[in-house]
């Protein structure tokens, strides 16, 4: 007997759980289906017989209309459903009540900084403010580990290749990006590495880094330096010394902020991993903690869902900007709205934008949105936020540390090593993925679909990601991976 789930009582697919052959029989309620056709785990196959241009329904609502006849038993994918999106929409603010209790604070053991903010690593990051100086910053990096001591975790280099030779929006994202890193709680100490000649140089950065502590915050120009190499490591020294000496104490979740982040999705996503973030997010955002959801291109076709659970009207209305502002973004560029999912993404089961938005979405839980942030924004209010990024998956994460979270939370059914600024957990959606690479994988939400409980595996969950705020190791930091991207948009003179 073939073995399927049923997400939503409205739905009229089911998604296979390991591969169905042909002739297999399944049931459903009392009812017993035949597979007209194979189908991947996974993968989606029909309830009951459709007719073309027929809704195809998961999650409780459409994911996309049906190319042709399709009978109960048969599989759903590309070849036969196509989305049913179009493009720059109006809205109604129709909002729905937040299930979300307030229960007592938990802690982890954290930095303390003299702003207010929390830690959960005690770094020296080197940021520089062009790529021309990545490779000093990268030397700089690796010999400076042989002077950590005391209470540094460790010193990462952030190279990225801009800082000059842009205008406009991308001028200002890659100064405030710069910024916002330079001023997050992860950093112990930080050493801002410059060239001189640069449009983004130190000078330019500092009005954006605003008010800052000389002995956390260091600048070097290289021009401006006989000897780079050994000005820089006296400077990084002295930022050990200094960050070495904090300690960490125990801190209230409500200084934890947590970016929610999904890449290579399949089609277990949506119903392991996905899911499982979202019920950590509602618990995290029940004990006074903040949440930052992003990707906003993997919003559309589940938009509705969010903007119905803004607080206020205004927040109604900025969710409708953020989602009508990157739908603009793509058609000045002449590109397809919804030329999305991903190859990744189709063969592991998605077929739609719709199909894999509503599973997306669901890292979300089911707070009340608090705010809507612009790119480069960061966090004002607890509670669950709107980040405006793409989905590519380094600048989105990248733009999720900016805005403040000391962590990120990244689902995948595919499986990645990358890392961004803070610590990435990678939740596997499926046991297979888990098993097969261990060396990436951070938390197993496969088993949801092999009988654990949902209950049980979120508080599991919930301790763990205690455990790596209060500095237990992800594995792409033990592999000794930090990467960052920059959001580009337009011309690179």
């Amino acid at each position: 007997m073939a073995n399927i789930i049923k997400i939503h009582q409205d739905d009229n697919v089911a998604v296979a759980i390991e591969e169905i052959k042909q002739g297999e029989s399944f049931f459903v309620g009392d009812k017993s289906i035949i597979a007209g056709t194979d189908i991947p785990a996974g993968h989606k196959v029909a309830l009951f017989d459709m007719d073309e241009g027929t809704a195809v329904v998961k999650y409780g609502c459409p994911i996309g209309n049906t190319t042709k006849s399709v009978r109960a038993g048969e599989w759903i994918h590309t070849h036969n459903l196509k989305t049913g999106l179009g493009d720059l929409l109006s809205y109604t603010y129709d909002p729905v009540e937040s299930g979300i209790r307030q229960v007592p604070e938990a802690y982890f053991m954290g930095f303390e900084r003299e702003d207010g903010k929390a830690g959960i690593r005690n770094e020296i990051w080197i940021i520089p403010t062009v790529g021309c100086v990545n490779n000093v910053a990268t030397a700089m990096a690796k010999e400076a580990g042989k002077l950590i001591k005391g209470s540094v975790d460790d010193v990462v280099a952030f190279p990225h290749p801009y800082g000059c030779s842009q205008m406009g929006d991308d001028q200002e994202h890659t100064r405030q990006i710069l910024a916002d890193l330079v001023n997050h709680p992860n950093a112990g100490g930080v050493l801002v590495l410059g060239l001189g000649c640069e449009n983004s140089n130190i000078e330019e950065l500092k009005k954006y880094i605003g008010t800052y502590n000389e002995n956390r915050v260091k600048f070097l120009v290289c021009q401006e330096s006989d000897d780079e190499m050994t000005d820089g490591l006296k400077l990084i020294e002295e930022l050990i010394d200094y960050a070495g000496k904090t300690q960490r104490t125990q801190i209230s979740t409500k200084k934890l902020i947590v970016g929610l982040k999904c890449g290579g999705s399949d089609g277990f996503s949506g119903i392991t991993a996905n899911p499982l973030v979202g019920r950590f997010s509602d618990m995290l955002i029940g004990r006074g903690g903040t949440t930052i959801l992003t990707e906003v291109p993997e919003m559309f076709g589940a938009e509705t869902l969010l903007m119905n659970r803004c607080e206020t009207k205004e927040l109604f209305e900025q969710t409708v900007e953020l989602i009508n502002d990157f739908k603009s973004y793509f058609k000045r560029h002449d590109q397809t709205i919804y030329e999305n999912p991903s190859p990744g993404n189709k063969k592991g089961g998605i077929s739609t934008l719709e199909d894999k938005s509503l599973g997306c979405t669901q890292k979300s839980g089911s707070a009340p949105v608090k705010g809507v942030l612009s790119y480069g924004e960061t966090v004002k209010e607890r509670g669950l936020n709107l980040l405006s990024a793409p989905g590519n998956d380094l600048v989105a994460a990248t733009a999720l540390a900016a805005a403040g979270a000391q962590i990120v939370l990244f689902t995948t059914g595919r499986g990645t090593p990358f890392a961004s600024p803070v610590p990435t957990i990678k939740i596997a959606s499926n046991s297979s993925l888990a098993k097969k690479k261990n060396s990436w994988i951070d938390f197993n939400a496969g088993v949801l679909v092999e009988g654990a409980s949902m209950d049980e595996m979120a508080e599991e969950f919930f301790r763990f990601v205690l455990e790596v705020a209060s500095g237990k190791k992800v594995r792409s930091e033990e592999a000794g991976f930090h990467d960052m991207a920059i959001f580009k948009q337009g011309v690179t003179l």
